[in-house]
């Protein structure tokens, strides 16, 4: 098995200790991790479900799966999901880790990852022993790749997919013969034209797929939209056979998401109105730490939609980062997220209106 990375976040602490050590304290826009409360409606349906004496179902309560399935033609324009085609997880990160070795893969198989990729996807490809090549032209995915991941929109750096592009990337693993997968998290937060009035498009809208879900899949994570990344609460959408695999192995390893948390999600899916209050409170701390970010020398590229500003001053991202702790801001080096990012710094919107009103204050100064 080939070596693991270091984690890359170590790299971090004396930017950290710098940053708490301004009067004013720390601004923390590095990691996304929610700062807001999780809504009444998701902890009173948690605690009315604490009676879980007995063993949870792996592929979830059929209201559960009813719930996911209800919701993905609510909010994601895709109508007609079947039970057997969803599949709760706990968490998001853990399945893009261990998909490669659900799916049997291993040395030879290439996986592909966009350029500005949360690094998730090239480490799970390490633990199976696979190859990882961040590529985000379709027309250059080699023969031989057997797993296709996409990340729409973008973490880092918010971009958002189109129809076009995603039916384009269906036809090109069909013809590879690859399962491809739309890691889909931040789907609620839409920001720029046309995303700020129009839904972001899922992998599975029948505009992409024309209806044939064979091997595509979407997931999705409640983490952001509903502040439930304590929960680790999220699912797969797509391929019922694909699924079925997954799910054999989550129930050898007993990689099952807990009683309580699964009335948490149907409480959640069930409930637009929290989601809509928390992406108001993201759109005006967006409001406030972007300008500034410009008056600072920043540029700002993608960003038109999820929880992050990818941004660059043209110079050294580790200049930046190092600039930003000596005013108290800590920030995600682009060199994180892929080897062409080396000038980027990735923002994070999850704090609070008073720590963002704070480095905005700091930029300008």
């Amino acid at each position: 098995m080939k070596p693991l990375p270091d984690y890359p976040w170590d790299q971090m602490v004396p930017f950290q200790a710098r940053a708490r050590a301004h009067v004013g304290g720390i601004v923390d826009l590095s990691i996304g991790s929610p700062a807001d409360p999780t809504p009444d409606v998701i902890r009173a349906a948690l605690a009315a479900a604490t009676d879980a004496h007995a063993y949870p179902q792996t592929a979830g309560t059929p209201e559960l799966a009813a719930a996911i399935t209800d919701w993905y033609a609510r909010r994601r324009g895709v109508p007609g999901l079947t039970q057997q085609q969803v599949l709760p997880t706990i968490g998001s990160k853990e399945l893009v880790a261990l998909m490669p070795f659900m799916l049997g893969l291993g040395e030879g198989d290439t996986i592909v990852h966009p350029l500005a990729a949360y690094p998730t996807y090239a480490i799970g490809a390490a633990m199976a022993g696979a190859e990882a090549l961040a590529c985000d032209d379709p027309a250059l995915w080699p023969k031989g790749t057997k797993l296709i991941w996409l990340n729409s929109p973008g973490n880092p750096d918010g971009r958002v997919l189109s129809v076009a592009e995603l039916r384009a990337s269906v036809a090109r693993a069909r013809e590879l013969g690859a399962l491809i997968v739309s890691d889909e998290c931040y789907a609620e937060l839409g920001w720029d034209a046309p995303w700020d009035l129009t839904p972001i498009p899922s992998i599975l809208d029948p505009r992409v797929t024309d209806g044939d879900t064979r091997n595509v899949l979407a997931i999705y994570s409640l983490s952001k939209q509903s502040n439930m990344a304590g929960y680790r609460a999220a699912f797969a959408a797509g391929d019922a056979a694909v699924l079925a695999r997954l799910l054999t192995v989550r129930k050898h390893a007993g990689l099952m998401l807990p009683a309580p948390l699964q009335a948490a999600m149907i409480a959640a899916l069930g409930d637009p109105d929290h989601v809509a209050v928390q992406r108001e409170k993201y759109r005006a701390r967006r409001a406030v730490l972007l300008p500034a970010l410009l008056d600072a020398g920043f540029r700002i590229d993608h960003s038109e939609a999820g929880l992050y500003l990818w941004a660059t001053e043209g110079r050294p991202a580790w200049d930046s980062i190092d600039w930003l702790a000596s005013r108290g801001i800590l920030a995600g080096p682009g060199p994180f997220y892929g080897d062409h990012f080396a000038e980027h710094v990735r923002f994070s919107l999850t704090a609070t209106d008073e720590r963002v009103a704070a480095a905005a204050a700091r930029l300008r100064a």
